[in-house]
C-alpha cells in the first residue's frame, strides 16, 4: 500500500511539471521582455528613476518607522510643535502624505485655497507661482491641492535630476560625472525637501533648466525659465546674473559699445527675470494696494530686514550654539565652493555664492531655515562630482552624505523640524 500511494504522488509531480515548467517558461519570458524594454529606454532615464523612486521609497519607510517609534515616546509632539502635527492631521489621514507638510508647506496649502477675489488679500510673504499652480492641479486631481502639491514637488525634483544630469555632462564632460553629480544632488544633506511641500525642488529644476538651456545658447527659452524662476522665490531675480556672466563667457568676456550691442541683441530674454518678480509685485499692488507688500509682510510676520552678512555670520558664531551649527554649515559650503572654483564655472560659483550669502543678509530671523535654503546651491555637488572620481572616495563620500541626511530627516520629523525649516 505504501509503495501505490508513493507511486501515485511521483505520477501527480510528473503530471504536474508540464504546467510548472510553462509557467517557469512565462515567468522568464516576462523578466526577459522587461530587460529588452529597459535596454530600449535610452540613457541616463533608468538611472535617473532609479533614483528618484529609490529615494522616494527609502524615506517614505524611513519616516513612516521614526514616526511609529515616536509615537510610544513621552513628550511627543514638543509643546511648539503641537499645533503643526495637529495641522499635518488635518492634510491628509496618511502619514506618508502629511509628514511632508510642515509650517511653510502649511501656508502653501493655505494660499492654493484661498480665493482671489472678495475679501481683502493679507498673505503677501511668499512667491505665489507654486501654490498657484496646484489650483488647476488639484482641480484635476478633485479638489485635493494637497496632493497637487506634492505632485508638483515631486516632478519638479526628476526634472532637476533630469536638467542637472544634462548640465553636469555639459559642464565636466563624462556621463559618469553627471551620474555622481545627480546622485550628490539627491544625497546633499536636506535634499529629502525636494519631496515636501515646498519650493525647493522647484527653484531648482527651473535653476538647472535656465543653465542648462544657456549654455546651449537658447536663450528665449533660457528668459521664459527665468520669469518663472523669479516667481517662484525672492532670489529667483538674482540668477539673472550669473545667467548674464554665461553669456559674456560664451563671447570671450569682450566689452565695448559694440559687444554690448550684440550682448542686448541675444539675451533680452534675460530681462524677463525682473518682469519674473514684476509681475508679483503687481498682484500685492492689485490685491494689497501696496507694490511692496511682500516686504512689509515678511518684516512684520518674521523680523526679515536686509543686513551687512559678515557681523551677521560673526554674531551667529558666537551665540546659540545651534545657530553657530547652521551658519558655519553655510560657510562650509561656501568653501567648498571656493576650492572647487574653475574659470569657466565662475557664472556657477557666482549663483552659489548668492544663495548662501542672500539668506545670511536676512539676519537670524533665516536661521531656521539656513539648511533649507541652502539646498538651492546645486554647484556645490558640481564640486564634489568632481573630487570623487576615484571609486574609493566616491563611495565614502556617498555613505557619509547618506548618514548625515537621513540623521536631519530623522531630526526633521520628530522634535527638531524647526531645526531644519
Amino acid at each position: 500500500m505504501h509503495r501505490w500511494r508513493s507511486g501515485r504522488r511521483h505520477a501527480a509531480m510528473l503530471a504536474g511539471r508540464p504546467a510548472a515548467v510553462a509557467w517557469a517558461a512565462r515567468l522568464a519570458g516576462t523578466a526577459g521582455a522587461g530587460a529588452r524594454l529597459a535596454r530600449r529606454v535610452p540613457a541616463p532615464w533608468p538611472y535617473l528613476i532609479g533614483l528618484f523612486l529609490g529615494a522616494k521609497l527609502l524615506l517614505t519607510v524611513l519616516g513612516l518607522l521614526v514616526l511609529h517609534a515616536w509615537d510610544g515616546i513621552g513628550g511627543a509632539p514638543p509643546p511648539d510643535e503641537a499645533m503643526m502635527w495637529a495641522q499635518q492631521r488635518e492634510v491628509s489621514g496618511h502619514r506618508w502624505i502629511s509628514f511632508w507638510f510642515a509650517w511653510d508647506a502649511l501656508l502653501y496649502l493655505r494660499l492654493s485655497e484661498l480665493p482671489l477675489t472678495g475679501r481683502p488679500w493679507g498673505d503677501f510673504g511668499f512667491p505665489l507661482l507654486y501654490p498657484f499652480l496646484a489650483r488647476p492641479v488639484g482641480a484635476l486631481l478633485g479638489g485635493d491641492n494637497a496632493l497637487a502639491l506634492l505632485l508638483i514637488s515631486n516632478v519638479a525634483f526628476l526634472g532637476a535630476l533630469v536638467y542637472g544630469y544634462r548640465l553636469a555632462e555639459l559642464l565636466l564632460g563624462d556621463p559618469d560625472a553627471a551620474r555622481r553629480f545627480t546622485r550628490y544632488l539627491v544625497l546633499l544633506p536636506t535634499a529629502f525637501l525636494f519631496q515636501a511641500a515646498l519650493t525647493e525642488s522647484l527653484f531648482v529644476c527651473l535653476a538647472l533648466a535656465a543653465f542648462y538651456y544657456a549654455e546651449r545658447r537658447r536663450w528665449l527659452l533660457v528668459g521664459v525659465l527665468g520669469y518663472f524662476l523669479a516667481m517662484s522665490r525672492s532670489l529667483g531675480l538674482l540668477v539673472a546674473l550669473p545667467l548674464a556672466l554665461v553669456l559674456l563667457r560664451q563671447h570671450d568676456w569682450r566689452l565695448g559699445p559694440r559687444a554690448l550691442l550684440g550682448y542686448l541683441r541675444i539675451g533680452w530674454p534675460l530681462l524677463l527675470l525682473p518682469a519674473g518678480w514684476f509681475t508679483f509685485m503687481a498682484f500685492c499692488r492689485w490685491r494689497g494696494g501696496d507694490w511692496f507688500a511682500y516686504q512689509h509682510a515678511q518684516r512684520v510676520g518674521w523680523g526679515i530686514t536686509m543686513q551687512n552678512p559678515v557681523p551677521v555670520v560673526v554674531d551667529a558664531l558666537a551665540g546659540e550654539p545651534r545657530d553657530a551649527g547652521r551658519v558655519l554649515f553655510a560657510l562650509v559650503v561656501l568653501a567648498v565652493l571656493v576650492a572647487g572654483f574653475r574659470r569657466r564655472e565662475l557664472p556657477y560659483l557666482v549663483y552659489g555664492v548668492l544663495m548662501i550669502l542672500v539668506p545670511l543678509s536676512m539676519g537670524p530671523a533665516v536661521y531656521k531655515s539656513l539648511l533649507r535654503y541652502l539646498l538651492a546651491v546645486f554647484p556645490v555637488a558640481l564640486v564634489l562630482a568632481r573630487w570623487a572620481r576615484s571609486a574609493g572616495v566616491d563611495v565614502w563620500l556617498t555613505a557619509a552624505l547618506a548618514v548625515v541626511q537621513g540623521a536631519l530627516f530623522v531630526l526633521w520629523l520628530t522634535y527638531w523640524t524647526h531645526m531644519i525649516i
